[in-house]
């Protein structure tokens, strides 16, 4: 019994780690994007961005899931059929909008003196962000950037809201036959793998202490 429901809870962990892995290769540089939109110069991309970051943040993620996953159906007439695509789009903006922030914040901490000194030099403002900035910027970000992707570990059984099977979904199907145990065995699952998580990013700091500021 303990090692066929461990089985299935692996099998619903596969599908949470592959919605963090594919929720995170496009939030992270989506997240750029809309950050680069909020710190425009022209006025109408600058407000888009900053009204949609704080929609985005200013409601549930389980209320923007039911939004992807059933407006298009009630508004355009054609339903969202394949749910992890749905979960996978709200989870994508969602913490897009959240590191365009994290990046912004990095970004306009750096002294513009910086800026003025790569002109000096005669770089361009893309040579002096990727040359100069970035890895700076990288460095201050780190902490909560980790922090936020230690959430989406835990936020990805939202999923199950809209009937996604990943991990905590296939623990309640076993609780609804009087089993509690697998609900609290899962939890195992989660520390690991966010102390796996923690261990990497602990790494990843040390290794950039070539920098402080």
């Amino acid at each position: 019994m303990f090692g066929e429901i461990t089985a299935q809870l692996l099998e619903g962990f596969g599908l949470t780690l592959t919605l963090f892995s594919l929720t995170l290769i496009m939030s992270l540089p989506l997240g750029l994007v809309i950050c680069f939109g909020s710190m425009a110069k022209f006025r109408p991309i600058r407000w888009i961005s900053r009204v949609f970051v704080w929609i985005i943040r200013g409601t549930p993620l389980v209320l923007q899931l039911f939004v992807v996953f059933f407006v298009p159906g009630l508004v355009f007439g054609t339903p969202m059929k394949d749910r992890m695509l749905a979960v996978l789009i709200a989870f994508v903006i969602n913490y897009a909008a959240y590191f365009s922030e994290i990046y912004r914040g990095g970004i306009e901490s750096m002294p513009r003196g910086q800026y003025e000194a790569g002109y000096v030099l005669g770089m361009t403002r893309f040579q002096i962000f990727f040359k100069v900035i970035f890895f700076q910027v990288l460095k201050r970000i780190l902490p909560p950037v980790s922090n936020e992707v230690i959430t989406l570990v835990k936020d990805t059984s939202l999923a199950r809201v809209i009937s996604v099977a990943e991990i905590i979904m296939v623990a309640e199907r076993y609780t609804a036959k009087g089993l509690i145990w697998p609900f609290f065995y899962t939890g195992a699952f989660f520390l690991a793998f966010n102390g796996l998580l923690t261990l990497l990013f602990a790494y990843v700091e040390k290794k950039m202490d070539y920098y402080r500021g």
